[in-house]
């Protein structure tokens, strides 16, 4: 156990982790909004055409979310989308589609409390 597991104890690192999965959204529209995806609207469309329609709508439905494996999300996407999201989120393509894979799902569903995603302010 780390310095960092001890003086965090389970509630505050508990916090820690609610405020981080709250910020994801806005954090992948941001690194969204500098491809030309665009927004999180253009990242679904993507991921629908490269055939994971039924993840996708999992996540704008009001069931429980499918998860999404980094290697599906590299398939839909492309190396070109990888390298740009990963470049924006200061990460390697890697570590950007693990970031995806974990936050990507509960963010669509945040962003889509009536079944569709609302549009980017």
């Amino acid at each position: 156990m780390g310095l960092f597991d001890s003086l965090l104890g389970g509630g505050l690192k508990g916090a820690l982790g609610q405020v981080e999965a709250a910020a994801m959204p806005a954090l992948i529209s941001a690194a969204l909004a500098k491809t030309n995806l665009g927004d999180l609207q253009g990242l679904v469309t993507q991921l629908q055409q490269g055939g994971l329609g039924t993840q996708v709508q999992s996540w704008l439905g009001s069931g429980q979310n499918l998860p999404i494996t980094p290697g599906q999300l590299r398939a839909a996407l492309g190396s070109d989308q990888v390298e740009q999201l990963a470049q924006h989120f200061g990460v390697d393509p890697e570590a950007a589609l693990n970031l995806l894979a974990q936050h990507l799902p509960a963010a669509v569903d945040q962003a889509s409390p009536s079944g569709a995603l609302q549009p980017s302010p």
